[in-house]
């Protein structure tokens, strides 16, 4: 915050402004503020989400007999729980950097506090990342519960073969539903907007990805299909920095990503910065 002015000392001119750079100050209280949002529910926010990926997983590995089967994968045979464990932590991740993005602006619009939002001296890209760094960090803390989690389940491999990859895909896929939920957030206008995404396009997107699955097993429209999911390569990417192997060209999905991620960061800056739905 900027020091009060001592007796005599001149004001600066109207319109000349004080802060001439990034507003660390300010971006980092928002961030806190967002942070903080979710941690105060983390019950709901963290170890919920949590436990309902592992509730996936004891579904799929024992109550359908997946103990014993295995998962061809680039001329490998995978033990199936672990081809689903890294899915499933990702995907939980994903859906979690949606939720929490998605809710920020919506619920200021609700409740009439998004002055909230748009009165501090912070810049639109300043915003944008404070929002986009709070669905991340939640989408990590869930993601590292549940991979927590794994590491302690019987039967179940979840150790990394390349920790960099991990967290690239892990951070890629991230940003990428954050800035959905942020996209979210300022086109919708009551919540059943926002349940309306997560239920038709969030859900069916990370079910249908391959995480639960091979594509390289389906029929080749389908396979062709799955191609042009973008969770697809998510999941792929995330899961090729536990087993080494991965259902599609590991640098063509970074750079999907990474394109997908900077078009919609420029689209989320371009509608936040002319305030649309937002200032009416």
């Amino acid at each position: 915050m900027p020091s009060q002015p001592e007796i005599g000392q001149q004001l600066p001119e109207p319109g000349v402004p004080v802060i001439r750079n990034v507003n660390w100050g300010g971006l980092r209280t928002l961030y806190i503020k967002e942070v903080r949002r979710f941690f105060k529910v983390q019950l709901q926010t963290v170890w919920a989400p949590a436990v309902t990926t592992l509730l996936f997983l004891v579904i799929f590995s024992v109550a359908l007999g997946g103990g014993g089967r295995t998962v061809a994968l680039q001329g490998r045979e995978i033990h199936f729980p672990d081809f689903i464990a890294p899915g499933l932590i990702v995907m939980g991740m994903l859906q979690n950097a949606f939720a929490n993005a998605s809710f920020s602006l919506l619920v200021g619009k609700i409740q009439g506090t998004i002055v909230d939002y748009l009165m501090p001296p912070l810049s639109t890209a300043e915003l944008l990342a404070a929002l986009t760094g709070g669905a991340v960090t939640r989408a990590f803390c869930v993601g590292g519960a549940v991979w927590i989690a794994m590491l302690l389940w019987p039967g179940v491999h979840v150790i990394p073969v390349n920790g960099f990859a991990v967290l690239w895909f892990g951070l890629l896929g991230s940003v990428f539903l954050s800035l959905m939920g942020v996209l979210t957030s300022i086109w919708a206008t009551k919540f059943d907007h926002a349940a309306a995404v997560t239920n038709f396009v969030v859900a069916p997107l990370a079910l249908l990805s391959g995480t639960f699955y091979s594509v390289d097993r389906l029929a080749p429209a389908f396979r062709t299909i799955s191609h042009f999911n973008p969770f697809f390569y998510i999941i792929s990417g995330f899961r090729y920095g536990f087993l080494g192997v991965a259902d599609s060209p590991v640098l063509v999905g970074s750079v999907v990503i990474l394109g997908l991620d900077l078009v919609l960061g420029l689209t989320c800056y371009a509608l936040l910065r002319r305030g649309w739905k937002l200032k009416n």
